[in-house]
Order: structure tokens, then C-alpha cells, then sequence
């Protein structure tokens, strides 16, 4: 896997060793942050892999009434946390659907059967946090892309896409 920012995997995973601490927050005023917007859902890429040295990525989703989601998946090389902020978000653990309000959270290892959606009449917000933190901000352009371009692809294609992001439909 490969991370956007100076730092290899192996780097990010040492922990820091010095004595007198180092000057390297990130701060990202709201302005600064790239938002993908779509008719349905807002992806805002709050704070994703090259800004936190591949150690996190975390977004905010807002999803319009009936916006739905994405079908059952799993990846096989980053955990997808996700909690949620307002409004009620559907959320499959692999097992069973649960409707999720505010405060609500669901943690989803590696390899973990998951989804999630809004199926409800008013709109739902929430973080979702990906760990350790793929440039996933691409899937979701490349998602954008195939829509505003009217592309059809084919089952392959659908499958070489979603397997570059680490992404296996169930």
C-alpha cells in the first residue's frame, strides 16, 4: 500500500522518541477543505491520508433525504469507522441493519462485511474514519467521475475500479 506524504509506512508507525517535543500540528481552517459534492451526499475530506502522513483519514458525509448508499463491502487493508453526528444513518455491521442516531458508532476491522445508507426522510451526517489512511478521497472522484461523464462500465471495469481502492463488493 502505497500513502500520499514524505512519510513510509514504517515511519508512521514509530513512535515518537524525542525529549523535547516537536512543532508539527496540522491545522485545516473549514475553508481549506476539499469538498466533493454530488447531487445526493457531500464528501468532505476533512483531514485524509496526505495530511496526516497516512496514519488516518477522516471525512464528513452529508447525505441528502433518500440519498442511499453503497452495497455490502469490505477492504483488506485499512479498518472504516463511522459515527454519527445527526439525522439517522442505516448501518450494516455484516450481520444486521441498525438505524443509528446521533452519538451512534460502529467500528469495522479489516475484512469486515459493512454498508451504509440513508433511507430516511431527512437529511444524516456523519465522520467516517479510515485507518490507517488510504488516499480514499480518489475513489470517491473516481466514482464522481464515471457519473458526470456517463461512462458504463462493464463488470470488469467495475471490479479493476473498485479493487484499485481496495474495495470488494459482497
Amino acid at each position: 500500500m502505497s500513502f500520499i506524504g514524505s512519510h513510509s509506512a514504517a515511519e508512521v508507525a514509530r513512535p515518537y522518541d524525542g525529549d523535547t517535543g516537536s512543532v508539527s500540528g496540522v491545522y485545516r481552517p473549514a475553508d481549506s477543505v476539499e469538498s466533493l459534492v454530488r447531487p445526493a451526499t457531500t464528501a468532505r475530506f476533512v483531514a485524509p491520508g496526505s495530511v496526516t502522513n497516512g496514519q488516518f483519514g477522516l471525512f464528513r458525509w452529508e447525505m441528502a433525504p433518500r440519498a442511499g448508499g453503497p452495497g455490502a463491502h469490505f477492504h483488506r487493508t485499512f479498518s472504516e469507522s463511522f459515527f454519527v453526528i445527526a439525522g439517522t444513518v442505516r448501518l450494516y455491521n455484516g450481520q444486521e441493519w441498525v438505524d443509528a442516531t446521533a452519538g451512534d458508532f460502529l467500528y469495522v476491522p479489516e475484512g469486515g462485511i459493512h454498508a451504509f445508507r440513508n433511507e430516511s426522510d431527512e437529511p444524516a451526517d456523519m465522520l467516517i474514519l479510515f485507518a490507517p489512511g488510504p488516499p480514499r478521497e480518489r475513489y470517491f472522484q473516481e466514482l464522481a467521475e464515471v457519473a458526470d461523464k456517463g461512462l458504463t462500465l462493464s463488470e470488469e471495469e467495475w471490479r479493476e475500479l473498485f479493487a484499485r481502492h481496495d474495495q470488494f463488493m459482497v
